[in-house]
Protein backbone atom coordinates (compact mmCIF):
# COMPACT_ATOMS: atom_id res chain seq x y z
CA UNK A 1 0.00 0.00 0.00
CA UNK A 2 1.40 3.24 -0.64
CA UNK A 3 1.50 6.76 1.08
CA UNK A 4 -1.18 8.01 -1.05
CA UNK A 5 -3.49 5.49 -0.55
CA UNK A 6 -3.90 4.55 2.84
CA UNK A 7 -6.01 7.35 3.65
CA UNK A 8 -8.76 5.20 1.52
CA UNK A 9 -11.67 3.61 3.81
CA UNK A 10 -13.86 2.05 0.94
CA UNK A 11 -14.09 1.23 -2.67
CA UNK A 12 -16.52 2.64 -5.10
CA UNK A 13 -16.70 0.02 -8.28
CA UNK A 14 -18.61 -0.23 -11.34
CA UNK A 15 -18.97 -3.09 -12.55
CA UNK A 16 -19.58 -3.49 -16.60
CA UNK A 17 -16.70 -3.74 -18.05
CA UNK A 18 -14.62 -3.38 -15.06
CA UNK A 19 -15.30 -6.69 -13.47
CA UNK A 20 -17.82 -8.03 -15.58
CA UNK A 21 -17.02 -8.52 -19.76
CA UNK A 22 -19.81 -6.38 -21.24
CA UNK A 23 -17.95 -5.91 -24.26
CA UNK A 24 -17.73 -9.72 -24.81
CA UNK A 25 -21.34 -10.48 -23.55
CA UNK A 26 -22.45 -7.56 -25.83
CA UNK A 27 -20.87 -8.97 -29.09
CA UNK A 28 -21.93 -12.64 -29.06
CA UNK A 29 -25.55 -11.54 -28.17
CA UNK A 30 -25.67 -9.22 -30.65
CA UNK A 31 -24.37 -11.51 -33.53
CA UNK A 32 -27.23 -14.03 -32.42
CA UNK A 33 -29.84 -11.33 -32.63
CA UNK A 34 -28.61 -10.33 -36.20
CA UNK A 35 -28.53 -14.20 -37.47
CA UNK A 36 -31.80 -15.14 -35.85
CA UNK A 37 -33.75 -12.31 -36.89
CA UNK A 38 -32.02 -12.41 -40.49
CA UNK A 39 -30.83 -9.25 -39.91
CA UNK A 40 -28.87 -10.01 -43.15
CA UNK A 41 -31.29 -8.99 -45.49
CA UNK A 42 -31.11 -5.07 -44.47
CA UNK A 43 -27.36 -5.14 -43.29
CA UNK A 44 -24.25 -5.94 -45.88
CA UNK A 45 -22.56 -7.31 -42.91
CA UNK A 46 -22.66 -7.75 -38.95
CA UNK A 47 -20.06 -5.34 -38.65
CA UNK A 48 -21.80 -2.65 -40.61
CA UNK A 49 -24.82 -3.03 -37.75
CA UNK A 50 -22.73 -3.85 -34.85
CA UNK A 51 -21.31 0.05 -35.84
CA UNK A 52 -24.57 1.56 -36.23
CA UNK A 53 -25.66 -0.10 -32.92
CA UNK A 54 -23.06 1.19 -31.09
CA UNK A 55 -22.70 4.32 -31.81
CA UNK A 56 -26.11 5.22 -30.83
CA UNK A 57 -25.89 3.24 -27.67
CA UNK A 58 -22.86 4.65 -26.11
CA UNK A 59 -25.28 8.09 -27.27
CA UNK A 60 -28.61 6.96 -25.55
CA UNK A 61 -26.78 5.57 -22.23
CA UNK A 62 -24.96 9.19 -21.90
CA UNK A 63 -28.49 10.35 -22.02
CA UNK A 64 -29.54 8.21 -19.83
CA UNK A 65 -26.59 8.86 -17.32
CA UNK A 66 -27.70 12.49 -17.39
CA UNK A 67 -31.45 11.64 -16.95
CA UNK A 68 -32.42 13.11 -20.53
CA UNK A 69 -34.12 10.15 -21.55
CA UNK A 70 -35.69 7.26 -19.55
CA UNK A 71 -35.13 3.58 -19.40
CA UNK A 72 -37.72 2.25 -21.55
CA UNK A 73 -36.92 4.80 -24.16
CA UNK A 74 -33.41 3.54 -24.01
CA UNK A 75 -34.02 0.06 -24.56
CA UNK A 76 -36.27 0.24 -27.40
CA UNK A 77 -34.27 2.51 -29.46
CA UNK A 78 -31.12 1.32 -29.10
CA UNK A 79 -32.74 -1.80 -31.37
CA UNK A 80 -34.86 0.91 -33.39
CA UNK A 81 -32.58 3.10 -34.35
CA UNK A 82 -30.30 1.04 -36.51
CA UNK A 83 -33.22 -1.30 -38.53
CA UNK A 84 -34.52 2.45 -39.27
CA UNK A 85 -31.61 3.54 -40.71
CA UNK A 86 -31.24 0.41 -42.79
CA UNK A 87 -34.54 0.89 -44.27
CA UNK A 88 -34.44 4.42 -44.68
CA UNK A 89 -37.32 5.41 -42.58
CA UNK A 90 -37.74 8.22 -40.40
CA UNK A 91 -40.96 7.13 -38.99
CA UNK A 92 -41.37 3.32 -37.42
CA UNK A 93 -44.10 0.89 -38.27
CA UNK A 94 -45.21 -1.49 -35.56
CA UNK A 95 -44.36 -4.64 -36.86
CA UNK A 96 -40.68 -2.81 -36.92
CA UNK A 97 -41.18 -1.56 -33.02
CA UNK A 98 -42.18 -5.02 -32.38
CA UNK A 99 -39.17 -6.46 -33.71
CA UNK A 100 -37.49 -4.19 -31.85
CA UNK A 101 -38.61 -4.87 -28.24
CA UNK A 102 -38.72 -8.50 -29.55
CA UNK A 103 -34.75 -7.84 -29.63
CA UNK A 104 -34.14 -6.09 -26.81
CA UNK A 105 -35.85 -8.93 -24.39
CA UNK A 106 -34.00 -11.54 -26.35
CA UNK A 107 -30.74 -9.55 -25.92
CA UNK A 108 -31.02 -9.49 -21.78
CA UNK A 109 -31.37 -12.76 -21.51
CA UNK A 110 -28.16 -13.55 -24.17
CA UNK A 111 -26.13 -10.59 -22.17
CA UNK A 112 -26.78 -12.96 -19.35
CA UNK A 113 -26.27 -16.27 -20.82
CA UNK A 114 -22.72 -15.15 -22.56
CA UNK A 115 -21.78 -13.14 -18.85
CA UNK A 116 -18.26 -13.88 -18.07
CA UNK A 117 -16.38 -11.96 -15.27
CA UNK A 118 -13.24 -9.90 -16.66
CA UNK A 119 -9.59 -11.19 -15.98
CA UNK A 120 -8.41 -10.59 -12.57
CA UNK A 121 -11.58 -9.55 -11.64
CA UNK A 122 -12.28 -12.16 -9.20
CA UNK A 123 -9.17 -12.30 -7.39
CA UNK A 124 -8.82 -8.84 -7.43
CA UNK A 125 -12.23 -8.19 -5.83
CA UNK A 126 -11.43 -10.56 -3.21
CA UNK A 127 -8.33 -9.13 -2.13
CA UNK A 128 -9.59 -5.70 -2.01
CA UNK A 129 -12.72 -6.95 0.50
CA UNK A 130 -10.00 -8.44 3.12
CA UNK A 131 -9.21 -4.62 3.73
CA UNK A 132 -11.75 -2.64 2.59
CA UNK A 133 -15.86 -2.91 2.20
CA UNK A 134 -16.64 -2.43 -1.70
CA UNK A 135 -19.90 -1.20 -2.89
CA UNK A 136 -20.83 -1.73 -6.80
CA UNK A 137 -22.25 1.43 -8.49
CA UNK A 138 -24.34 0.81 -11.77
CA UNK A 139 -26.01 1.94 -14.59
CA UNK A 140 -27.03 -1.05 -15.73
CA UNK A 141 -30.81 -2.53 -15.41
CA UNK A 142 -31.87 -4.12 -12.06
CA UNK A 143 -32.92 -7.33 -13.29
CA UNK A 144 -29.70 -8.08 -15.23
CA UNK A 145 -27.33 -6.83 -12.58
CA UNK A 146 -28.93 -8.91 -9.97
CA UNK A 147 -28.59 -11.97 -12.40
CA UNK A 148 -24.60 -11.10 -12.77
CA UNK A 149 -24.04 -10.76 -9.40
CA UNK A 150 -25.34 -13.85 -8.12
CA UNK A 151 -23.49 -15.88 -11.38
CA UNK A 152 -19.78 -13.88 -10.59
CA UNK A 153 -19.74 -16.15 -7.14
CA UNK A 154 -18.31 -12.40 -5.46
CA UNK A 155 -21.62 -11.49 -3.75
CA UNK A 156 -19.94 -12.12 -0.49
CA UNK A 157 -17.72 -9.78 -0.95
CA UNK A 158 -19.65 -7.15 -2.02
CA UNK A 159 -20.92 -4.85 0.99
CA UNK A 160 -23.60 -2.64 -1.29
CA UNK A 161 -24.89 -3.06 -4.60
CA UNK A 162 -26.13 0.37 -6.02
CA UNK A 163 -28.01 0.46 -8.93
CA UNK A 164 -29.11 3.56 -10.39
CA UNK A 165 -32.89 2.84 -11.51
CA UNK A 166 -33.38 1.71 -7.75
CA UNK A 167 -31.97 5.36 -6.37
CA UNK A 168 -33.29 7.04 -9.00
CA UNK A 169 -30.09 8.94 -10.04
CA UNK A 170 -27.94 7.72 -12.31
CA UNK A 171 -23.72 8.00 -12.71
CA UNK A 172 -22.11 10.42 -13.50
CA UNK A 173 -24.40 12.71 -11.19
CA UNK A 174 -22.66 13.16 -7.78
CA UNK A 175 -26.07 12.36 -5.74
CA UNK A 176 -25.57 8.37 -6.38
CA UNK A 177 -22.05 8.70 -5.38
CA UNK A 178 -23.02 10.63 -2.12
CA UNK A 179 -25.80 7.73 -1.72
CA UNK A 180 -22.95 5.17 -1.54
CA UNK A 181 -20.97 7.38 0.67
CA UNK A 182 -23.94 7.65 3.07
CA UNK A 183 -24.46 3.82 3.11
CA UNK A 184 -21.01 3.27 3.73
CA UNK A 185 -20.49 6.10 6.34
CA UNK A 186 -17.36 7.56 5.20
CA UNK A 187 -16.56 10.76 3.87
CA UNK A 188 -15.53 11.64 0.11
CA UNK A 189 -11.83 11.78 1.16
CA UNK A 190 -12.05 8.50 2.25
CA UNK A 191 -13.30 6.71 -0.76
CA UNK A 192 -12.19 5.73 -3.83
CA UNK A 193 -13.83 5.01 -7.39
CA UNK A 194 -12.87 2.37 -9.40
CA UNK A 195 -14.43 2.21 -13.04
CA UNK A 196 -13.60 2.14 -16.95
CA UNK A 197 -15.75 4.68 -18.44
CA UNK A 198 -14.53 8.16 -17.91
CA UNK A 199 -18.00 9.85 -18.70
CA UNK A 200 -20.05 7.94 -15.98
CA UNK A 201 -17.33 6.49 -13.25
CA UNK A 202 -14.75 9.15 -13.43
CA UNK A 203 -15.79 12.44 -14.24
CA UNK A 204 -18.42 11.60 -11.83
CA UNK A 205 -16.26 10.65 -9.11
CA UNK A 206 -14.11 13.69 -9.67
CA UNK A 207 -17.49 15.90 -9.39
CA UNK A 208 -18.84 14.26 -6.13
CA UNK A 209 -15.14 15.15 -4.98
CA UNK A 210 -13.94 11.35 -4.96
CA UNK A 211 -10.35 10.27 -6.14
CA UNK A 212 -10.40 7.72 -9.17
CA UNK A 213 -8.86 4.94 -10.14
CA UNK A 214 -9.38 4.29 -14.14
CA UNK A 215 -9.18 1.09 -15.63
CA UNK A 216 -8.44 2.22 -19.46
CA UNK A 217 -7.58 -1.47 -20.64
CA UNK A 218 -4.68 -0.32 -22.65
CA UNK A 219 -7.56 1.54 -24.90
CA UNK A 220 -6.04 5.69 -25.80
CA UNK A 221 -7.89 8.23 -24.90
CA UNK A 222 -7.67 12.27 -25.16
CA UNK A 223 -5.50 14.38 -22.76
CA UNK A 224 -7.55 16.23 -21.24
CA UNK A 225 -9.52 13.39 -19.54
CA UNK A 226 -7.32 12.51 -16.64
CA UNK A 227 -7.74 10.55 -13.35
CA UNK A 228 -6.16 10.51 -9.86
CA UNK A 229 -4.71 6.91 -10.59
CA UNK A 230 -4.81 5.25 -14.35
CA UNK A 231 -3.82 1.54 -14.74
CA UNK A 232 -4.40 -0.35 -17.62
CA UNK A 233 -5.89 -3.57 -15.86
CA UNK A 234 -7.76 -4.72 -12.53
CA UNK A 235 -4.56 -6.57 -11.48
CA UNK A 236 -2.36 -3.02 -11.36
CA UNK A 237 -5.45 -1.77 -8.88
CA UNK A 238 -4.10 -3.89 -6.32
CA UNK A 239 -0.14 -1.79 -6.88
CA UNK A 240 -2.41 1.05 -5.39
CA UNK A 241 -4.24 -0.15 -3.11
Amino acid sequence: MDQHSSKYKAILIDWDQTIGDWEGAEYLSLQDLYNAHHLSEWFPAFEAYLAIYQQHNRELWEQYGLGQVTRTYLHRERFLYPLLQALGLSFAPQKIVELADTMGQEFLDLTNHYFRLLPDAKETVMQLATRYPITVLSNGFSEVQYYKLNESGLKPYIRHFIISEEVGINKPQPEIFEEALRRIGVSKEEAVMIGDSYSSDIAGAKNAGIDQIWVTWGKPHPQEQTATYEVTNLAEVLNLL
